[in-house]
This record gives structure tokens, C-alpha cells and sequence, in this order.
């Protein structure tokens, strides 16, 4: 007894989705979860508030350092670069005291990245920020960026 094969009402899944021009692989981080980046809108509400410090913590948290979007990496870098000229001076220990380890490589990522794109006052900005790191992390911190392979 013969089915008709030519109905596709058989088919459970669409094997057009698996198509090379249409699938995208979605980027999974050593967490298990999806790689995006930051949420421009929660960091710039929390930057508004005067939350810099949770700001910069926020955004360094969701650095997307082993993304291959190369967008995505963009944008977080400019974030960042925002969240950290908007820090003040004076700010600057309290906020790196509030970070551990892991996120002041981070960070020092994200530095030597704007020293790669300065802008008016965000080399001087930066110098800072690298000072005020060093001082706390010491070199560690900065060999553990430089021998890195995953890029801010």
C-alpha cells in the first residue's frame, strides 16, 4: 500500500532553516550562555543615574570577548570607552575596588583598545585608568592582556 510522498505534511522540521544563507551560529560563551554584548539602554539609564561604578561593572560583565562579530565587539568597545570617560578621577579607585580579578583584565582590555582610537582628552582619561589598575592589579594584570587571545 502506497502513501503519497508528495504531501510535506509529514515533515516535522524545516530543512530550509539549515541552509547556509540563512543559518547563523549563535555565539556561546565558556558560561553557556548566548554572547551580545551590553545593553546600551540599562548602561546608559544607570550612567544618567549617576551609577558608574554598577555601569562599568554591567559592561564589563558582558564584554562579548570571544564573539567573532565583529559589530558587537565595536559597539561594546565605544560603550565602555563612554562608561570609562564618564567615570571621574576621583571615582576611579572606588570602582576598581569593586572589581575582581577577571573584570580588571577586562578592563585593561578595553584601556589599551581606546589607546588604539584615542579621542580629544581619552588618552589622558585612559593613562589613568592604566595607572590607577597597575597600582592596584601590578603587572599580572597586564601580562594576562597582552599573552591573552581573546580580544576586547
Amino acid at each position: 500500500m502506497a502513501k503519497n510522498t508528495l504531501s510535506s505534511a509529514f515533515r516535522k522540521i524545516n530543512v530550509d532553516q539549515y541552509n547556509e544563507d540563512n543559518f547563523k551560529e549563535d555565539e556561546i560563551d565558556s558560561n553557556g550562555t548566548t554572547v551580545t554584548g551590553p545593553d546600551d539602554a540599562e548602561i546608559t539609564k544607570l550612567l544618567n543615574q549617576g551609577k558608574n561604578n554598577e555601569a562599568l561593572k554591567l559592561v564589563l560583565e558582558h564584554a562579548p570577548l570571544g564573539s567573532k562579530n565583529h559589530q558587537a565587539k565595536e559597539n561594546a568597545l565605544h560603550l565602555t570607552l563612554r562608561v570609562l570617560l564618564a567615570v571621574k578621577p576621583s571615582q576611579m579607585d572606588s570602582a576598581i575596588d569593586a572589581l575582581d580579578v577577571d573584570l580588571a583584565d577586562v578592563l585593561m582590555k578595553y584601556i589599551y583598545r581606546g589607546f588604539e582610537f584615542p579621542s580629544e582628552g581619552s588618552s589622558a582619561h585612559l593613562l589613568q585608568w592604566h595607572e590607577k589598575v597597575y597600582s592596584r592589579y601590578g603587572v599580572g594584570s597586564i601580562t594576562r592582556v597582552l599573552t591573552c587571545t581573546n580580544r576586547a
